[in-house]
């Protein structure tokens, strides 16, 4: 009979023992539901409920292959955008749980909403399906996608007659592209290598294979020192324009209420990165230094007046001076817009 009681008792002991640790998760996973919409910012600290607190010996956040037990949110630890974590809580009964949870962090100040004016149009050859679009002078350099057609050419703007050009292979999708000294360098979509062309002739010089991190080619952009790609996520990657290959480091994008990824066509100008979002008629600019979109330009207005199926969407930006060049795959215009 005692027999039957004393196991009867373990019983209910662990019953209860179960019913808190799930009323424990429970509670964290609707603490973390509530706070996903509204996000961190850096600095900020994780405020948990009682119910998890009180009853955690301890709590610690794992993230890739790095663990904190700080439950501030620190950009040595977090990244902005989404943050794929996982809560490991050690009970004072001495159980370890865990839950995976999604961590925003966004930007502290909002972006602004640029305004512009369209002050000239040129012409653009329809057939090109821009992936990589740069002034130099009066000379736009331009990389176009798409197996069987990719090319890097060069022609005066307000014309569409190329000065030079050369073809990429048919396993190739050409994408971003920019200019470093007397050369030009361009990325492909997942042959996983680059391109290195002379620039006055656009001869093909060389070739490089990405860093392991870089998934795939979308834009690239350089900022005197360091070329700087984007693969079609949140992250920009710096790398070091003598050796392609080799990442100096990457930082995630964010504004001050959403994540932003699908980063394609990159330019860089006066200190700020800007940045179009593939499928979206609005481009970013993006302090180099954090990551944070400091501001927006609107480009619906122009889009629409181009844009008649999924593929043909805004993907090209170059400054020409101050204003700001703008055009699409398979575009016939180029848009000169001055910023307000």
């Amino acid at each position: 009979m005692k027999k039957n009681i004393i196991v009867g008792l373990a019983v209910v002991l662990m019953l209860a023992s179960c019913n808190k640790d799930e009323k424990i998760l429970n509670t964290l996973n609707e603490y973390n539901n509530s706070m996903t919409e509204k996000g961190y910012h850096f600095g900020d600290k994780l405020e948990l409920p009682k119910e998890v607190t009180e009853n955690a010996e301890s709590i610690s956040i794992s993230f890739g292959d790095k663990e904190t037990s700080s439950l501030t949110v620190d950009p040595k630890f977090f990244t902005l955008g989404d943050n794929a974590v996982t809560f490991n809580i050690k009970t004072k009964g001495g159980k370890v749980l865990n839950q995976d949870a999604t961590i925003n962090v966004f930007a502290k100040s909002p972006e602004k909403n640029i305004t512009y004016q369209i002050i000239a149009e040129y012409p653009h050859d329809p057939k090109n399906f821009v992936q990589g679009f740069q002034i130099e002078g009066n000379t736009i350099y331009e990389s176009d996608g798409q197996n069987g057609s990719s090319q890097i050419l060069k022609y005066t703007l307000g014309t569409t007659t190329p000065l030079a050009s050369t073809k990429q292979a048919q396993e190739d999708f050409s994408e971003g592209s920019t200019i470093v000294g007397d050369k030009v360098y361009q990325l492909t979509w997942q042959s996983k290598k680059g391109y290195i062309y002379d620039k006055n002739s656009l001869k093909l010089l060389s070739e490089f294979p990405y860093p392991n991190v870089l998934g795939e080619g979308w834009g690239l952009t350089y900022d005197g020192k360091n070329l700087i790609a984007s693969d079609g996520s949140k992250l920009l990657y710096f790398l070091d324009a003598s050796n392609p290959s080799k990442l100096i480091k990457y930082i995630a994008v964010a504004g001050s209420s959403q994540a932003y990824d699908q980063l394609n066509e990159l330019e860089y100008h006066n200190g700020f990165i800007y940045a179009n979002v593939w499928q979206k008629p609005i481009v970013l600019k993006i302090n180099p230094a954090t990551g944070e979109v400091v501001g927006t330009f609107d480009f619906t207005d122009i889009a629409k007046k181009n844009t008649k199926g999924s593929d043909d969407v805004l993907n090209g930006i170059t400054f020409k001076g101050d204003n700001m060049l703008v055009t699409g795959k398979n575009w016939s215009k180029i848009y000169e817009v001055q910023i307000k």
